[in-house]
Parts: C-alpha cells; structure tokens; sequence
C-alpha cells in the first residue's frame, strides 16, 4: 500500500510539473505532517523549501516555485496531492508596505529640548509632555494607578535603533527576518558612513537623512532618498517603539524586523515574526501595518497569537475608507486603532467604521524617538497603534492575567466621538479603571 502511495504521488507529481521551474515564486504552505511532508512536495514539484515560519511547530513553511506552481493550485490540480500528503493550505507570498505617512506639520515638540528625567531617562520635553500624551490622559493613568508597564511588547516593523538613549534600556535582542539573523537594527539597510553612530548592531552606519533643523519629518518630501534606493520608512520602526515607551516606559519591548528602510517586507516575514513573538513570551504585539485583502496564512498566525494569550493591536490604515483592512478588521483577535487629531475629530487620512476600528488614539504630529539618538514628528495610524499597545502594557501592569478580550472590553472605555470610531478615542485613565473594576 505504501509502495503504491508513493507511485500515485510520483505520477501527480511528473504530471503537473513535466517542465522545469521557471522564474522563482514565493509560497506560504501550511501542513498537519511536518516538514518531510513539504519536502515530499517539493521534491518533485519544482519548489524548495526554504524556511519554517513558525519556529519548532513545523506546520508553516516557505517554499518557492515556479510560475506554473500557483497556476496548478488556482485551477485545483493539487487538491488531492494536498490531502495525501497533509497540506491544508498553499497561498503567494505578498510583498507589502508599511502605510504611507500622510503630509503634516512639524510638530512644536521638536523644538521643545529641555532634557527631563521620563523614569529613569532624559528625554526631551516635547516628547514626554506632547500634546498626545495628555488628550489620553497619561500622565493621570500613571500617577493615579502607579502604573509604567509590565511584560514585553513585540514590534513588527522596520526594525529599531538599537542604540538610541531613551529605548537601549528597555530593548530586547529582536530578530531581523528581512536578514533571517538575529537583532533589529534599522542601520543596517543603509550605507555605511564614516560619521555614522558605533554601537554593536550599528557597525558604523548611517543614512543621509535631512538635517535635524527640518526635523526629520517623516513624510514624502523630507525623507532622505540616497543613491537611487528608498530609505522613505527609515524610522518607522523607531518611531512606533519610541511610543509603546512613552506609553509604558518599563514594559520591554521587542523588536521584530520585518520591512526594510523603503518600508516594504513580505507577508511570511510578518507570519514569522508572529510565531516568533509567542515563542519569545512577548504579551502584547504592534502592528503598525495593513493588507487590503485577506490572508489566510496571517489570519492563521493571528488567531494562534491571541489563543497564546497575547493582545494584538493594529493600525486601521491611512487610505480614508471603510473596507475592510487586515489584521485590523481580525474582530475578536485584533483591536484595529484609527487616527483622531489633537480636537477629536477623526483624520481626515484615517480609515473608519467598526469592521476596521475598535477604537481611536491621536496620530497627527505626534512626537516620538528616531534613529541617531534624536527625535521626529509624523502623522498617520501607524502612530496611532503603539499608544493603544503600550495602554495594553500598563494594563498588564495594573491586573495580571489579561486576554484580548478583556484588553478590548477596557479599552472600548474612551471618549466616545462619531460612529465610525465606534468606541471612541482612547482614555488611559478610563481604560485602567474599567479593568480594576472588571470581574
């Protein structure tokens, strides 16, 4: 019988893949056998297995393949080969972006310098008092629970400055899988200068980014573009921990490397970085990031994370519409954070309604750290997000356990606005009082 297995799989095989691989194709393939049912599938298929995006689990890999590889599996022929051989789902890899930052001013916390001590480090003024902070009633939620964060926090995006003062003392190792190494660092997608910071990850880099007396605003007419490449998401990462720490400046934060400085990264690397936050007892994941359609792979990973009992939080989009985004729209796994500015009213940039947004937080001009031990101001839900995540540290800090659900049901205690922010805008404050009180 086993004999005879094989034979049928070998005859599939040859007869859907006679011609050799063509160009070269990325696949998300999950499995109920293992690698070496993958492996069965590849080897005469045409595609290579390259790497297991949820660590020692052994049921999502890459492979790669050739064009002719998703043509079989959009027309069917592979769905008895898949049952044979354990496979329940094969889809394309995408290649995305983090959003683009919508245009703004700057910020006049970036001129604001005074060194202040932000438990335990100097930071500037601007940053720590900046008008975002006290819309959500930070300060009070710190001062009236004696709350500064607990756990750690996973960040998934382009990676961090390593060495910048005010995040050092609070970063975690990381990993970087546009590089499949270890560490985070957002130094090493740019050339190496002579000027540039040395630090451990840094080895000397730095990019041409536009003089600090314009801010480092990171929007499309400010950000550095040298030598042809795109370094237009440089930051972004950076920025999106620097305000989980503003949030929560004791809660570590780990940084998971999946978009390159020209802020595009694949759809396995962020599966990866999934598995990987589980796997490393992350408690809380920032997802500044969207999809405009739906992934099975990533819904997959999501629904795994928030089963491990992590909180998930995204940012709902900049692109000004109600359909559906994702992970944001996940309802039940994922809190999906839209953008209000400093007179709570929605951005007009942000996208709306309940099946993206669980609830909002500002996200115009908002001031935060920046690659070389510096500071910038930008706008869009992608800054939006990490003030909801770092709310879930101090969450954590206040009562220990706490799920997606109950995270969600406490933060859904906001400042109600219009309809299509659902619960409103975020109160810290508010948020922790709801789940002191919850039973």
């Amino acid at each position: 019988m086993k004999r005879r297995l094989s034979c049928l799989l070998f005859i599939l095989l040859t007869a859907l893949w006679a011609k050799p691989a063509a160009a070269q194709d990325r696949y998300i393939v999950r499995t109920t056998k293992g690698r070496s049912s993958v492996q069965s599938f590849c080897s005469s298929a045409g595609c290579q297995v390259q790497a297991a995006l949820d660590g020692n689990v052994g049921q999502i890999y890459l492979v790669t393949g050739s064009d002719n590889f998703l043509a079989n599996l959009i027309n069917g022929s592979l769905n008895l080969l898949e049952q044979l051989l354990g496979i329940t789902s094969v889809e394309a890899d995408q290649l995305l972006r983090v959003p683009k930052v919508p245009l703004g001013r700057i910020a006049s916390g970036l001129y604001d310098t005074a060194p202040v001590n932000y438990y335990g480090t100097i930071v500037w003024h601007g940053y720590a008092a900046q008008p975002a902070a006290q819309i959500i009633r930070l300060t009070d939620a710190h001062n009236g629970f004696r709350v500064s964060g607990a756990g750690i926090v996973a960040v998934i995006d382009t990676g961090v400055d390593t060495n910048h003062p005010v995040l050092h003392p609070v970063l975690l190792p990381g990993y970087d899988f546009t590089r499949n190494q270890p560490g985070a660092s957002e130094w090493l997608d740019v050339p190496s200068l002579p000027s540039g910071p040395v630090g451990d990850d840094n080895q000397g880099q730095q990019p041409a980014i536009v003089q600090q007396s314009t801010a480092a605003v990171l929007d499309q007419s400010t950000a550095a573009v040298l030598d042809g490449k795109d370094y237009t998401a440089f930051g972004h990462g950076t920025m999106t921990s620097g305000l989980v720490h503003l949030v929560a400046p004791k809660a570590k934060i780990l940084p998971l490397k999946a978009f390159s400085s020209d802020g595009t990264g694949y759809l396995s690397n962020i599966v990866a970085a999934l598995y990987y936050a589980v796997q490393h007892k992350a408690n809380i994941v920032n997802m500044s990031f969207d999809l405009t359609t739906p992934s099975p792979a990533l819904s997959q990973a999501v629904t795994d994370a928030s089963h491990a009992g992590m909180i998930l939080v995204a940012a709902a989009g900049n692109e000004d519409t109600n359909a559906r985004v994702y992970p944001a729209s996940l309802n039940g796994y994922v809190v999906g954070i839209a953008s209000t500015t400093d007179y709570d009213t929605r951005s007009s940039f942000s996208n709306y309604g309940t099946a993206d947004v669980w609830i909002a937080a500002p996200g115009e001009n908002i001031v935060s750290t920046y690659p070389g031990g510096t500071y910038a101001s930008a706008s869009g839900t992608s800054f939006s997000s990490p003030l909801v995540a770092g709310t879930a540290a101090l969450l954590l800090n206040a009562k220990q356990p706490i799920n997606e659900t109950q995270a969600a049901n406490a933060l859904e205690h906001g400042r109600l606005l219009t309809p299509d922010l659902n619960h409103g805008r975020l109160d810290v404050y508010q948020a922790i009082s709801a789940w002191l009180l919850a039973q």
